[in-house]
């Protein structure tokens, strides 16, 4: 699961929380979504706000990133760990030392009836410094995303190359329609 800091104005402050519930809902227009159990401090400060911010940290950020999903903002002010800058909605704080940040605004909340609500945002503006891009695209090496495995608790790292994504299995057919022999089926 992707290790995302999802943040949020409260009560006039930057508040940042540890997410691995976050994806993509759609590419056109972008909307992302974050699921937030309804305890968390972030949720009151989405909703008052209208917005929010999606920041991708590198592993270099990790003991900072754990420690905003160990601390509640409720009991200990997050606001000063990271470098905070705002963008067009000028409400959603992002972090400076993430390499990609994602400035969302509010489409929707949605309720499943369970522990958590699910906010829709409509990324309105994505930011990254030039040294995070290959051909102006987000470079996943230079970025080292921190992935989450909730079955063990633990944190990785995104390991090396595998295939172009719709070319790799452009062989599955035909490498299934012929025998060990190279003769086809």
């Amino acid at each position: 699961m992707p290790t995302v800091l999802v943040g949020a104005n409260v009560n006039g402050k930057p508040n940042y929380l540890t997410v691995a519930f976050c994806g993509i809902v759609q590419a056109g227009p972008p909307m992302v979504s974050v699921t937030l159990g309804r305890m968390h401090y972030t949720n009151e400060g989405i909703r008052e706000n209208g917005c929010f911010s999606v920041n991708i940290p590198s592993r270099h950020l990790l003991e900072a990133t754990d420690y905003c999903g160990i601390v509640s903002g409720k009991k200990e002010d997050k606001s000063g760990i990271f470098g905070t800058f705002y963008g067009k909605l000028e409400k959603a704080p992002m972090i400076r030392e993430c390499p990609v940040n994602l400035e969302c605004r509010l489409v929707d909340i949605l309720d499943f009836g369970g522990a958590s609500e699910v906010f829709i945002g409509e990324v309105v503006e994505s930011y990254a410094e030039e040294k995070y891009l290959c051909n102006g695209a987000p470079d996943i090496k230079q970025i080292e995303p921190i992935v989450f495995s909730m079955y063990d608790n633990n944190y990785w790292g995104i390991g090396g190359h595998l295939g172009k994504a719709w070319c790799a299995g452009k062989k599955f057919r035909q490498n299934i329609n012929e025998d060990k022999n190279g003769n086809n089926r």
